[in-house]
């Protein structure tokens, strides 16, 4: 019988473990708006830390979604609270690359969260970064 009742605590234990982590994940959903073409796909790029978002590191999750509607929308689940940025472009040709002209100048409407401008230049870590807490964000971006 003295097995069966440690079995049950152990169980007990875990699933109170997992019901506790289930509570600190957070998912993000990537709104997008003033999108003018409905064809091809927003191609985003969300970052975890500033090295990350400079180029010094990886990206924690990249996404495509449909251009194709009114409401253009991508959720991210399964992510850690804490601060994210995200770099966009709507890629309109569909090759999979922000089009760019001899000068490089982008060609294609891009944009970053918290609607942030860059000075010849992607914005900045600080301008575009954001709070993520436990439970559901989101995230509207403004592309034109």
């Amino acid at each position: 019988m003295r097995p069966i009742k440690t079995f049950a605590v152990v169980l007990s234990i875990a699933a109170l473990a997992a019901t506790a982590a289930a509570a600190q994940e957070a998912s993000l959903t990537v709104a997008f708006a003033g999108v003018k073409a409905h064809k091809g796909k927003m191609m985003g790029v969300l970052f975890d830390s500033q090295a990350a978002y400079d180029g010094k590191g990886e990206a924690v999750r990249a996404f495509a979604v449909a251009a194709d509607g009114a409401t253009i929308e991508e959720r991210l689940p399964g992510l850690k609270p804490g601060r994210y940025a995200i770099r966009v472009f709507h890629d309109l040709d569909g090759d999979g690359k922000m089009g760019l002209n001899p000068f490089g100048i982008p060609t294609e409407p891009f944009a970053f969260s918290n609607d942030a401008k860059g000075m010849m230049g992607p914005a900045s870590w600080d301008a575009a970064a954001f709070e993520v807490k436990a439970g559901d964000n989101v995230q509207t971006i403004h592309i034109d």
